[in-house]
């Protein structure tokens, strides 16, 4: 099956598990939908098929749509979209790519040796709700390192794995971890970015 057939797959799945309520609240947190768009649509499916077309939904495209499931309390359909495999170039990364992926490790590196019990903050701020910190709690409940992994391996996750260590560093920035901060970039330094 091509990367669409595997994804269309993957959203008739979640479309066929909603509950009563999910596509009336899907449709609610969609603003960006016009009004008579939206009493049209009558399923799941319809939903994707509109998010297709106007770009907001597609096989390496699916953070709108977790972002949606997160927030009407459907994690577990969520979670389906993070074990699709992602497509296309970004597999085979260029040299920029390579340099990219050195940065986000150093910065991961040093964010698990440092972060500590600041760990909920920093994930709210990478953008995970409070039912995703809580399973990482209660999967990890004594290993605080554990945890701060945990949080970074979701984020990637909900980004297909197009990560920037700038955008973890400006978390900590805004999360005022700055000494934490200041560490990945010393150690980015020390590496020659």
């Amino acid at each position: 099956m091509d990367a669409v057939g595997a994804f269309n797959a993957m959203l008739l799945n979640i479309s066929n598990e909603f509950k009563d309520d999910n596509l009336r609240d899907l449709k609610f947190l969609c603003n960006d939908i016009p009004k008579k768009h939206k009493e049209g649509i009558k399923s799941g499916v319809e939903l994707f098929q509109y998010l297709t077309q106007v770009d907001k939904l597609g096989p390496n495209k699916t953070e709108f749509l977790h972002s949606l499931l997160s927030r009407i309390h459907r994690s577990d359909l969520a979670d389906k979209l993070n074990e699709l495999p992602t497509y296309a170039t970004r597999d085979i990364p260029d040299e920029q790519g390579r340099r990219e992926q050195e940065k986000v490790q150093i910065a991961v590196d040093v964010i698990v040796d440092n972060l500590g019990k600041d760990w909920r903050k920093y994930g709210r701020r990478l953008g995970l709700n409070d039912a995703a910190l809580e399973q990482i709690q209660v999967k990890h409940p004594f290993n605080l390192g554990e945890q701060v992994m945990e949080v970074i391996t979701v984020w990637k996750k909900m980004h297909k794995g197009d990560v920037k260590a700038d955008e973890l560093i400006k978390a900590l920035r805004v999360c005022k971890l700055n000494y934490t901060a200041d560490q990945v970039e010393k150690e980015m330094e020390n590496k020659g970015f």
